[in-house]
Parts: C-alpha cells; structure tokens; sequence
C-alpha cells in the first residue's frame, strides 16, 4: 500500500546531501535570527510558525523527490496558467501590503502568487526551449519565450511589486544567457528594459512614497526620519555587530537588541541586519558561505542533468538566489534600492519558504536522476 510512496534506494543514493543540510541549515539559521528579531514583541510565536512551514515544506520535497521530473514536463502549461490565474485574481481581490496588492488571504493563510509565477516562468521556459531543442536564436522561438515572459511579468508589475518584477528579469537573463542566446539580442534587452523602467516609473503605477522607498539607499540620511529611516537604522545596527557581534541574549523577557527595536521588517525584508548586528561579520560570512553551497551544488547539478529541461530549470532558480541574496543584503547596508525581496530561507514568511524549499526539491529531483538506474 505505502511502496508508491517510498524512494527506490539505487535513486536515494544519488541524493545530493550537502545541498539538503545546507538548506535545512540556512532555514534554521533563519529561525534562530527571527526569535532574535521577535522575541520581544512576540515571544516563540513567529518561529513555531515557521518551523510548521519546515515541517510542511519537507514533507512537500520528499513529494516532489517521488515524482520523476520529467513528468512535470507535460504538467509546464498549467502550472504556468496557475500562476497567471492567481496573479488576476491578486490585482482584483488581493490584499495591499506595503503599497503592493500582491497578497491573497483566505482564512488564517496568505500567499503570494508571484512566487509561484516566479517558478512557473522557470518551468516553462524550460518546456519550450526542450522542445526546441536549445535554439533560443531562431526568431520565431525568441519571439514565442518572450510572449511566455511578457504576461505574468506585466501582472506582476500591475500589483505593483518591482521587487518581484527584477527577480523574473534577473532570472530570464541568466537562462538566455546559458541558453545562449546571442549577447547582441541580451543587450537590446537590456535597453528595452531600461526604457520599461523609465516608463513604468513616470506611468503613475508606482506611487511617490514608493519611489522614495526606493531611492532613499542613495542619500538615506535626507529623509532619515520617513524614508532613508528603514535603511539608516539599518546600517547603525549592522555598524555595531562589527566583527563577532553583539552577541545573543534567548531570554524571551530579555529585550531586542537594537535593530529588533528600531528597524521595520527586520523579520521579513530586512532579517540580514539582525545576523549582522547578532553575530557580526563571522555569522554573514557563515550564511554566505551557506548559499555559497547551495548555488554551487545547483550549478553542479545542472551542468550534470541529462537534459535541457533540467539544466534550465536548475540554471533559472540559481539565477533567483544569486540576485534575491544580492539584492536583499545589499538595500540593509545602502548597496541596493530597497525593495520587497526577501532573503531566500532566512526571512519569516510560509508562502515563501514552501516555494523556495519546494524548488530547491525539484533541483534535488534532478540532481537524482541525472543518469539512468539500471534495475
């Protein structure tokens, strides 16, 4: 009755266990840093929170690894329609957090459908270019991928949630790039990006506290107290960890330390700046070297998958944590604009951590059958 749901060991063998510690590591090293970040307003409530949404989350790849990912090929389209669906049901009905209309509620439970877009541009951007056998240089095929792109992004730019919006830019650059699709074409699209920035920035989508928002990381001190206070109060917090941190008290009576008191979203957007305050320079250069392992072991495993459909996939979510852990790190220490991107594992949020988990799965899935088991 229970063999279906049990992996074949020759398969389980090819498990690649050091990407699975390291992102189960990273989760936890998350956790520990949202107590930090909460303790004191809410005690043990957001961590059990987010341990359940391990709990899920592991129960959902160890379904993801039963599946044979090349089955997901004839399920691409609608996962992709899914997402779309989710996304038009967001922008009339959604919930508005931070100025985006980029959530849905139902009950108890919130979601964020642009996360699951994000996965299903990835997935069936490797459909289509499978079946046209990598030939991403054939106009027509150009011209079909981008169509695939064009929709779900310009939903998600509707909400309007910009952070989301770079992601899916950052993501598609990365799997035309290894796709290889010609550097010229790649350049022109970067300058039709940057004339659709220009003008979805003056279109009045974007609201002129959000722009402040954004563009405060360039001179926070102008606005310390409205706008550059997220980023500035930031950056003294992270300043005093300095190299070993200040260290961490677990009392639950005990109060926060300073960014915990001072900064907004420091369990969501901006979690790095508790490691940094908490646990200085030695703790970011610990979750560095975390997502060091998990990117590597993804390009790995991508560079040994046995197709196309494979290697794009696992390309296109190494492409999402390369720029979601450079972007976020770097809007807390006044590097980067600051948007709604979250650090990938790290930042309290279920919706976020079942896609993330559930995709570094499907890496997993691929990672395991990359060559034929012979039975």
């Amino acid at each position: 009755m229970f063999g279906r749901f049990k992996l074949d060991l020759k398969i389980l063998k090819e498990l690649d266990f050091t990407l699975l510690v390291a992102m189960i590591t990273t989760v936890l090293f998350g956790c520990f840093n949202i107590y930090l970040a909460t303790k004191g307003d809410v005690g043990f409530s957001e961590v059990k929170r987010q341990l359940i949404w391990l709990a899920i989350s592991l129960v959902a790849i160890y379904v993801v690894l039963l599946i044979d990912y090349v089955v997901l090929q004839n399920y691409a389209f609608l996962f992709y329609l899914l997402g779309i669906l989710l996304l038009i049901v967001t922008i009339f009905a959604g919930s508005i957090v931070n100025g985006a209309q980029g959530w849905i509620r139902i009950g108890g439970f919130s979601m964020q459908p642009s996360e699951l877009a994000k996965i299903g541009i990835i997935v069936m951007m490797a459909k289509k270019i499978q079946d046209m056998d990598g030939k991403v240089n054939d106009i027509k095929n150009f011209f079909i991928l981008a169509a695939y792109i064009i929709v779900p992004v310009i939903l998600i730019v509707k909400e309007p949630d910009m952070g989301m919006t770079m992601v899916c830019f950052f993501i598609v650059l990365g799997i035309f790039f290894i796709a290889g699709l010609d550097l010229r074409v790649i350049g022109g699209g970067l300058l039709a990006i940057f004339l659709a920035i220009v003008l979805v920035w003056n279109s009045g989508l974007i609201q002129d506290y959000q722009k402040k928002r954004i563009t405060s990381f360039m001179d926070p001190e102008a606005d310390e107290l409205n706008s550059g206070l997220q980023l500035t109060q930031s950056m003294i917090g992270i300043g005093s960890g300095g190299f070993l941190g200040t260290g961490v008290n677990l009392a639950t009576d005990a109060p926060g330390g300073y960014v915990s008191q001072n900064v907004p979203e420091k369990d969501t957007d901006f979690i790095f700046a508790i490691v940094g305050e908490s646990w200085g320079t030695v703790g970011a250069i610990f979750l560095l070297t975390l997502y060091g392992v998990i990117v590597y072991r993804t390009l790995v495993i991508s560079r040994t998958s046995k197709d196309i459909f494979g290697k794009i996939i696992c390309v296109g979510l190494a492409a999402y944590f390369l720029f979601a852990i450079f972007q976020n790190m770097g809007m807390t220490i006044g590097l980067m604009p600051i948007t709604g991107i979250t650090l990938p594992l790290v930042s309290y949020g279920g919706s976020s951590l079942l896609t993330t988990m559930m995709s570094l799965g499907l890496i997993l899935n691929i990672g395991m059958r990359r060559k034929k088991i012979n039975f």
